[in-house]
């Protein structure tokens, strides 16, 4: 999507993970080494394998430390364009719920949880579609299934979302062409170098706009 001297911004599809590991063989930043075989390739944060769009890899250690003191220290801005199982009935919803990590089953999951640590999601109303809410997110914390868990605590899962919503409700996505979570990594802002704000977007894949369509 775009490349500067010390840092690379991708357009990461669905399905693919950012790096191999727990059963998969490679990821997204396994074949950009590949591809790079003399750069110092890093990922600077990450993205669940379901979700499509803004990756930001780090081109040597220099550019990694400053980019990742940057998501931890919050001053970075993710955007994210969610579909929701529901209608939102606030143009503008701030969700301060902490998130813990739990197994059942066998299975790793997060959920909101008092033991677990402090998470904050805005999420945007842009359009009624139904009784579906198309909704801008931004998780000013960054953690695991953040914006999942937050809308599934709402009574409102992200459509097509396999872990955090009912059988039910992914049959009825999958009726209308739905094959994937629906949520998609649009925008990203952050300073490099210190003094100069980059900010890049990538719009809504095709196969999430044809589902709006077909609503």
């Amino acid at each position: 999507a775009h490349e500067q001297d010390d840092f690379l911004v991708l357009d990461k599809p669905a399905g693919i993970a950012v790096h191999g590991g727990s059963g998969v063989k490679w990821g997204v930043i396994d074949a950009l080494r590949h591809i790079y075989p003399d750069v110092e390739l890093e990922l600077v944060h990450r993205l669940d394998r379901e979700t499509s769009g803004c990756l930001l890899v780090a081109k040597n250690l220099r550019s990694l430390r400053d980019l990742r003191s940057q998501f931890q220290q919050r001053s970075t801005e993710k955007r994210y364009f969610c579909l929701t199982q529901g209608r939102f009935r606030e143009d503008l919803q701030v969700v301060d719920e902490p998130i813990a990590r739990f197994e059942r089953g066998g299975e790793r999951f997060m959920e909101v949880n008092e033991s677990g640590k402090r998470a904050i999601t805005e999420f945007r109303l842009l359009e009624h579609y139904g009784r579906a809410s198309f909704v801008d997110a931004r998780p000013v914390t960054g953690r695991t299934h953040q914006i999942r868990v937050h809308a599934a605590f709402l009574g409102i899962p992200l459509a097509g979302d396999q872990k955090y919503s009912s059988e039910g409700s992914i049959k009825y996505w999958r009726s209308k062409g739905l094959e994937r979570l629906f949520l998609h990594a649009h925008g990203l802002a952050f300073d490099y170098p210190e003094d100069e704000r980059q900010q890049f977007s990538i719009p809504l894949p095709a196969e999430l706009h044809n589902v709006l369509n077909g609503i």
